[in-house]
């Protein structure tokens, strides 16, 4: 069937992302909007564009019966769900499907069935994938899931089994602290995901996050796009990816492929996925153990489309159009490498507080491997309804060393004004001797997090109103600033200016 017409289902930069991959195809995009996005970018981006209701999420992008309605009362013929909101949601696959229209992604079947963190490790065990060592009792009751964290012995993890994100995750370390733990995973799950299973596994000190995109068709064929390592994270969210990972070696890089391929095709697996690992460990000697498959496009897969040289949009919208994948597993290779910084509108120094307010300035760096995705323009309000990410800055270069280079000259060249942004932070992880040798895990900034948050001088002020101003005199002032203070962003110390 050939897609004429695509209803994205998002908003921001991956709904501008996904517009952009239709109009090269020759697709025309309808896009949603809610009362905060009325003018927003992505709207105008778009052919068409269809109210959906009010800012509040639960009121506009998680309505379901909403958003299927604006697709048919627009002739889309397909619809793309982007990342977050209704992205990982069987029913909407399966609502979609019984209106005719064609979910770009996995089936509603796949989505289900990977969706429940205890289903998806069973699978996997019989698929013959890693996984943690762990136990779901049958028990749920506190004395049940103690008598399970003492079979798995201390440190152990108590997970929630229907989401992910870090809610409903605790650990234990003794006895005495057991039932506390238990019952705050149990509340927290319930209020997050409406069930309080439980389950317990081995907690690994110092994990790597590392992550392999896989890739399916309706033709049975599956591929792996390599790994991402995403151990940098902040409140079990990640910040700075990349790819290839310092850590593995040929020899695990392929079998992780492998154990990535094999686990999507235990579930039919078709369009673009994300199978994750902790990696415990680094070289020939490390293990890996299965997480968790992301059953939809990451935020992060501007890394891999810089490293692997594809599309993965524009694959995703050929394989639902019942197209054969682009590839084949021996024509993928990794070139070079390239690194991912999220750009927040957030306060690393106040506990990483969401920032919202009016973007008195914003220019993004441009140049050679430099690729920026981003849903914000001057003079729009960050609003407080939905997730801070402002952009994505992706450097792509011929090695790590430089690709970290890359990426802090890029964002000493990134300017916003008008709300603090992590930018200088994440300069500063770039920057960290830990960083830039390699030495990776999931607590790095909580390790670190002292060196990494503290407050810019305000010595570069001037360079801000300058740039404010439309003067010429921002690139010298602001260049002068760097020389003087490598790790310092010359814009958050006036990131409030004007309010």
């Amino acid at each position: 069937m050939t897609i004429g017409r695509v209803l994205i289902a998002n908003r921001g930069e991956i709904a501008i992302r996904v517009t952009r991959a239709c109009r090269e195809a020759g697709i025309e995009t309808v896009a949603v909007y809610s009362d905060a996005d009325v003018d927003a970018p992505h709207v105008r981006a778009a052919d068409r564009a269809v109210r959906i209701g009010a800012a509040a999420p639960s009121e506009s992008y998680l309505n379901i019966p909403v958003i299927i309605e604006a697709a048919i009362g627009t002739g889309c013929d397909a619809l793309h769900p982007g990342y977050g909101f209704l992205s990982e949601r069987a029913a909407f696959a399966a609502a979609c499907e019984e209106a005719g229209v064609i979910f770009i992604g996995p089936t509603a079947d796949t989505i289900e069935r990977m969706g429940s963190k205890v289903g998806a490790r069973a699978l996997m065990e019989q698929a013959g994938v890693p996984v943690v060592p762990g136990v779901t009792p049958a028990d749920q009751s506190n004395a049940g899931l103690l008598a399970a964290v003492r079979s798995i012995g201390f440190p152990a993890l108590v997970k929630a089994s229907a989401g992910g994100g870090g809610k409903g995750m605790r650990t234990v370390d003794a006895d005495a602290v057991a039932a506390e733990m238990i019952d705050g995973a149990r509340r927290e799950s319930m209020a997050a995901f409406g069930d309080g299973t439980l389950y317990v596994e081995r907690l690994v000190r110092r994990p790597r996050h590392v992550e392999i995109q896989v890739f399916g068709d309706a033709h049975g064929r599956i591929v792996h796009l390599f790994e991402r390592e995403c151990s940098i994270q902040r409140r079990h969210q990640k910040v700075i990816e990349e790819s290839p990972s310092p850590a593995l070696t040929p020899r695990i890089r392929a079998e992780m492929g492998a154990a990535a391929v094999a686990a999507a095709r235990a579930v039919n697996y078709r369009s673009a996925g994300t199978v994750e690992f902790l990696v415990d460990g680094a070289g020939d000697a490390a293990q890996f153990y299965f997480l968790e498959m992301n059953t939809r496009l990451q935020v992060e897969h501007p890394v891999t489309e810089a490293v692997a040289g594809v599309d993965l949009v524009r694959a995703q919208l050929a394989v639902a159009e019942g197209a054969p994948l682009p590839w084949t597993q021996e024509s993928l290779t990794q070139r070079g490498h390239a690194i991912e910084c999220r750009v927040y509108a957030e306060d690393p120094a106040a506990g990483f507080l969401p920032q919202a307010g009016r973007l008195l300035l914003y220019r993004e760096p441009s140049g050679p491997g430099i690729r920026v995705d981003a849903g914000i323009v001057e003079g729009r309000e960050v609003p407080v309804t939905y997730d801070p990410m402002l952009a994505k800055l992706t450097v792509h270069a011929e090695t790590r060393a430089a690709a970290i280079d890359r990426a802090i000259v890029a964002l000493r060249q990134y300017a916003v004004l008008g709300i603090r942004t992590n930018i200088a932070f994440l300069i500063r992880v770039l920057d960290h001797p830990s960083f830039r040798s390699g030495d990776l895990h999931t607590g790095f900034i909580d390790q670190h997090l002292d060196a990494l948050t503290v407050r810019p001088e305000p010595s570069t002020a001037l360079a801000g109103v300058a740039a404010l101003a439309g003067t010429s005199s921002v690139r010298s002032t602001a260049h002068t600033a760097e020389r003087v203070k490598p790790a310092a962003d010359p814009w958050a110390s006036i990131d409030s200016w004007g309010r």
